[in-house]
């Protein structure tokens, strides 16, 4: 693919209450998604709580992955790789939501849709994996045979569009990339 660029999943498990209960019925070891537009994750985008102990006030969130809730996360990490043209679609289509975040509510009715295999559309409402088969879907990337609103972690991971790339803890993870940087930073000065 020329002038290959990527976009990647993010599944993580927080631990919190509430991934807890979603696990219930899920039965997914993973039951948060997000889009990352870059592999270190500093440029994450999903669905979820706005405010941290509070998981009922949800909405268009930009996640911060050195937070306490995600460094002690499990996680999968997928590549989808894109040409230029999608992936500037993808930053365009997330930078809509970012500049418009005050319209947007958590779609937790649609996660009854879920349980019920039925489509509970809502207007500015999204949860999480929604949002990323919606933002995906809509830019040519296909995930699912399902409507975004019926669409589960376990759809995303078995999507032959996304590519594992990593399986773990999520600070681990991070904290590789961050030793990574330090290492080509001194090969760099030397």
């Amino acid at each position: 693919m020329k002038d290959t660029r990527h976009i990647y999943v993010l599944l993580t498990d927080t631990g919190t209450w509430f991934t807890k209960l979603i696990r219930v019925f899920t039965r997914a070891p993973m039951n948060h998604a997000s889009i990352a537009l870059d592999r270190e994750l500093t440029e994450v985008f999903s669905f979820g709580r706005k405010k941290r102990n509070n998981p009922w006030v949800g909405g268009f969130v930009k996640e911060d992955m050195t937070s306490d809730m995600f460094e002690q996360a499990s996680c999968a990490l997928y590549c989808c790789d894109v040409d230029q043209d999608t992936y500037e679609r993808i930053c365009l289509h997330i930078r809509a939501f970012e500049q418009n975040k005050h319209r947007y509510t958590y779609n937790l009715l649609g996660l009854f849709g879920v349980l019920l295999n039925t489509r509970i559309p809502r207007k500015d409402a999204y949860f999480c994996t929604q949002f990323v088969a919606s933002v995906l879907m809509q830019n040519g990337i296909p995930i699912s045979s399902k409507p975004p609103e019926l669409v589960t972690p376990t759809d995303l991971e078995k999507a032959h569009c996304l590519k594992p790339l990593y399986r773990g803890s999520l600070g681990v993870y991070r904290g590789g990339l961050e030793a990574a940087r330090t290492v080509i930073a001194r090969l760099a000065t030397a």
